[in-house]
């Protein structure tokens, strides 16, 4: 139930990324369906929370001393590919998130996490009894 809650926290910061950077969208595979939208950025928001799991986690590991050196600043640089290396799964679907660029994925990441961070304060009594 928690991973769940996860994955619809996501997507709501997903959603609230699009709207702020201009430079991250989604598109839905029937962009006149809500439901269709909706359902987009819930897979969306899955693929992300598996790459950041699996991927983000390795690369967190392997690059510890880097991030040591840096003081944490190249966790923008890492984060910002993790969301371009969701972008190029959901486009092989040929629907899903869209990034413009590489600082756009920075931005996109940064807004992201602070988004997904504020929420999920938000709604921390209810992931507690959850678990």
């Amino acid at each position: 139930m928690t991973f769940l809650l996860r994955v619809i926290i996501n997507a709501v910061a997903l959603w609230l990324t699009t709207l702020i950077v201009a430079g991250v969208s989604v598109r839905s595979y029937s962009p006149d369906d809500t439901f269709a939208t909706v359902l987009t950025y819930l897979l969306v928001a899955l693929v992300f929370g598996i790459v950041n799991g699996v991927i983000g986690n390795f690369i967190r590991i392997v690059a510890f001393p880097l991030y040591i050196l840096t003081l944490g600043l190249i966790s923008f640089i890492v984060n910002g590919l993790l969301l371009l290396l969701v972008a190029w799964i959901s486009s092989l679907a040929g629907f899903g998130l869209f990034v413009n660029g590489f600082w756009w994925g920075v931005l996109g990441a940064l807004v992201l996490g602070i988004i997904s961070w504020l929420i999920s304060i938000l709604l921390r009594p209810l992931m507690k009894d959850r678990r």
